[in-house]
């Protein structure tokens, strides 16, 4: 493991963290808060990103980067599923 893959892990972690508390408001008040012009986008840059990561061989950063997509995606279906929007 490179020191790189190791930072871009560490921040994608903490940036998934953030995105915890939302997504529990988003099942408890039954509302999809986070427009699907933001979420799906997001979502598959993150997948991207993970793609290339993995091409690099930065593996740690690429399974965390698919996770972040996965959190991002569950905003996607959030808002398809209330259906507010």
């Amino acid at each position: 493991m490179v020191w790189q893959d190791f930072v871009i892990s560490i921040v994608n972690v903490v940036f998934m963290v953030a995105l915890v508390p939302q997504i529990y408001s988003g099942f408890k008040l039954k509302k999809g808060t986070v427009l699907i012009a933001t979420s799906l986008p997001t979502c598959i840059g993150l997948y991207v990103m993970a793609v290339t990561y993995y091409t690099l061989q930065l593996y740690y950063s690429s399974f965390v980067t698919v996770s972040g997509g996965i959190l991002w995606m569950i905003f996607v279906i959030q808002r398809v599923m209330y259906k507010t929007g």
